[in-house]
């Protein structure tokens, strides 16, 4: 079937602003969201909502009422995408991502890897997490800060996607690295790039719907909690997530747009972290906090 991408053509200002609220609307329910930029000298942007062709009439009629609001005359446009092999496609233009002492790369670059660097090989498929997203980015680049500054032990990779966030902690330092996803797949791939990576032990991978889990209970307290997720479900765990932690415990979460930042840093603020720094790539935060 098809895949369909509704997208509204403006300024980067507003593309920001229906970023945010497509974001609320939509990405909890699975859908893939992007802004891009087209016309840098014009200033032209496009914010993008992708689905499948089944879907259009239900969403654009979300769409439109989502933007009626704030922008009533904004026309919705619309593209079918090509049915290709997108993942083979996307592995053509992805370049190894360079994050602090990390590389991030497909096994075609395995080539480029410098001396010295902590090599996490990656290839483009079900599970997000390639380097290539400013969140997995910023989350690499605050691990290897919070590991290097304090003691670690234990850590937690919330919502582990591809797997390379946990792969990064333990290749670190011999740390004991629990890994959940609420997706299957997303386990199996990350199991499969441990596996790839070269890990033979230190990491286990959990299919964990909630925090109700045994899993937590029998690896944790956790030193170090990494969570690159989502903005609204990160605010509704807090106090969930800042139970399992250690004392002096340290907690990356990201998945967040700029302008989301103050209502995540309230809500753990509320659960008793306290900010450390808040890192800034391609409109995305990545934000550092400690257990007071």
């Amino acid at each position: 079937m098809s895949e369909i991408r509704l997208y509204v053509t403006t300024t980067e200002k507003t593309a920001e602003t229906v970023m945010a609220l497509m974001s609320d609307a939509f990405e909890e329910e699975g859908y893939a969201i992007a802004t891009m930029e087209i016309d840098e000298k014009r200033d032209l942007w496009e914010a993008s909502l992708y689905l499948m062709a089944d879907e259009e009439e239900e969403m654009r009629a979300r769409f439109a009422a989502l933007l009626a609001p704030h922008f009533p005359d904004m026309p919705i446009e619309r593209e079918v995408l090509p049915d290709v092999d997108w993942i083979a496609r996307s592995l053509e233009g992805l370049k190894p991502v360079r994050a602090g002492r990390f590389v991030v790369h497909g096994s075609h670059d395995r080539g480029k890897v410098r001396a010295g660097e902590i090599a996490i090989e990656i290839d483009a498929g079900q599970a997000f997490g390639t380097g290539h997203h400013g969140t997995t980015a910023g989350c690499l680049e605050a691990i290897a800060g919070v590991m290097r500054s304090r003691p670690v032990r234990r850590v937690l990779d919330l919502g582990t996607g591809s797997g390379v966030l946990a792969i990064a902690a333990r290749k670190l330092a011999p740390v004991s690295v629990l890994a959940t996803d609420i997706d299957p797949v997303a386990t199996r791939v990350a199991r499969e790039n441990v596996r790839l990576n070269g890990i033979v032990s230190g990491i286990a991978l959990e299919t964990a719907p909630g925090f109700h889990s045994t899993a937590f209970g029998r690896h944790g307290p956790f030193d170090l909690i990494i969570a690159n997720i989502l903005a609204r479900p990160l605010m509704r765990m807090a106090p969930q997530l800042a139970a399992q932690l250690a004392p002096g415990g340290q907690v990356v979460l990201s998945g967040i747009l700029a302008e989301q930042r103050w209502k995540v840093l309230a809500a753990y603020n509320g659960a008793g972290l306290r900010h450390v720094r808040t890192l800034w790539r391609e409109g995305w935060v990545t934000i550092h906090l400690d257990r007071r």
